[in-house]
């Protein structure tokens, strides 16, 4: 093992983890503003909002990732002309864009799914006393729907986000230098295989247990009120 390979080419190992973060948090954030009007269009007996939701959960869903990135990076360049014309070919062009629109879109229609069933799951006995209390339509939904759902949901959203952390290394296949992809590019000056990849993955997982750990704060304070008093 060479160490003092490892210690050299850890500035750009970091820059690239840098990358990785960056990614993740824009394609969470923008995922989640998307998924919860996804999961109440998936809810909805309304066809004309339920069919295109549920079409964009099943083909985002049940399609591979890395295929998605191709056909948004490489794709989008046989509509060059139409891009143009509204003005998207600079951001269509740009690799980084591109894997964020992709991963965003992905981790949406995960997050959808795991809000529906989570809205589903809130017991009726919650909904029935809010109605109890004058509640009713979006001040029901906001007051008690969402928190309740949200709380249910937390555990497999945060394994989703984890996932979508660990998804970013499929970015470097379209030119994007995350972690992957720079112990990628080091590897392939150096042939330091063992090297660059494993210090990559002890990289991924010290942001992989921050994650958790902060989901797992997160889910505490949240259900504090369910803790007997000592």
């Amino acid at each position: 093992m060479n160490w003092e390979l490892i210690w050299e080419s850890l500035p750009k190992l970091l820059e690239g983890a840098g990358v990785t973060v960056q990614i993740t948090l824009f394609s969470i954030a923008i995922g989640l503003l998307l998924a919860v009007p996804l999961a109440l269009a998936r809810l909805s007996s309304n066809k004309l909002l339920n069919w295109p939701a549920t079409g964009f959960v099943f083909y985002f869903r049940g399609t591979p990732l890395l295929v998605q990135l191709f056909l948004i990076y490489y794709g989008s360049g046989q509509f060059r002309e139409l891009f143009s014309d509204l003005g998207l070919w600079t951001y269509f062009r740009n690799a980084w864009f591109c894997a964020v629109l992709t991963l965003t879109l992905n981790t949406a229609a995960y997050s959808a799914e795991i809000f529906r069933g989570a809205i589903q799951a809130v017991p009726r006995g919650e909904i029935e006393a809010g109605k109890a209390f004058g509640m009713s339509g979006w001040l029901l939904f906001r007051r008690v729907t969402l928190p309740k759902a949200f709380r249910i949901a937390l555990p497999a959203y945060g394994n989703e986000v984890v996932f979508l952390l660990q998804a970013t290394s499929l970015v470097s296949a379209i030119t994007v230098i995350d972690l992957t992809g720079a112990a990628d590019l080091i590897r392939s000056k150096t042939f330091a295989v063992y090297e660059m990849y494993l210090t990559a993955a002890v990289l991924y997982l010290i942001m992989t247990y921050v994650l958790v750990y902060g989901f797992r704060l997160l889910e505490k304070r949240l259900n504090a009120y369910q803790r007997r008093p000592v």
